[in-house]
């Protein structure tokens, strides 16, 4: 994609993100209020907050919320679950940590499987879905297989970190999704990203969403 060229092209590919386990309802709101003045594609909330959000947000921005989060190893029904509940309380898009310690044995199917049914949940209900890999705990060959498997099984994008794994983003983790997945799916960089030259140094690489508790400080490094 076109790098953005303005501060406001930037901000609507940011998903200002509030996931501290601290995080109080003014907190929400406060970040709620910020995806409002600066132009964000939407908020992400821990799921105990989705409906608060949306009655704040309302449809003027996107509410998102997690699931299996952080460490993604929820059965695949309390995933399913835990998503159309996010759902049903007003989430626009979820995202999903894949069942990681299943990836590395190398039961592939297993997660194919979850995220099928996770996938099948928030498209009936016209969702958007996300699958983050923590691709901290991958190789680079590891990262493009997760990358197709999540797209096979019905991802909308795929996501490199939850910020609360071994690392976060990395541009060489991009350029591997965005290789893996082509024009089929969306590539979000999250983690760590805290500043304009990062996230576009993401967007470079083949990110066209950037997840950041910092979406405020980004804008206001943009030049």
């Amino acid at each position: 994609m076109d790098p953005p060229k303005t501060r406001e092209e930037l901000a609507r590919l940011i998903d200002h993100t509030i996931l501290s386990p601290a995080a109080t309802p003014q907190d929400v709101e406060r970040y709620c209020r910020e995806v409002l003045e600066y132009g964000f594609w939407g908020v992400m909330v821990n799921p105990s907050y989705v409906a608060y959000a949306k009655s704040v947000i309302g449809n003027r921005a996107r509410v998102m919320s997690v699931v299996g989060f952080p460490f993604g190893a929820t059965k695949p029904a309390l995933k399913a679950a835990e998503a159309e509940a996010a759902l049903n309380d007003g989430a626009d898009e979820v995202d999903m940590v894949m069942n990681i310690g299943a990836f590395k044995a190398g039961l592939y199917e297993v997660v194919e499987r979850e995220i099928r049914a996770v996938a099948s949940v928030v498209h009936d209900y016209g969702g958007v879905l996300k699958v983050i890999l923590e691709t901290g705990y991958l190789t680079p060959e590891e990262i493009a297989k997760a990358s197709l498997i999540a797209v096979g099984a019905g991802a909308d994008f795929v996501k490199t970190s939850t910020g609360y794994g071994p690392r976060g983003a990395a541009v060489e983790d991009v350029e591997i999704m965005r290789r893996a997945v082509g024009d089929r799916a969306g590539v979000k960089a999250a983690g760590g990203i805290r500043s304009a030259q990062q996230a576009l140094a993401m967007i470079k690489a083949g990110a066209n969403r950037i997840g950041s508790s910092h979406g405020v400080d980004i804008v206001k490094t943009f030049s």
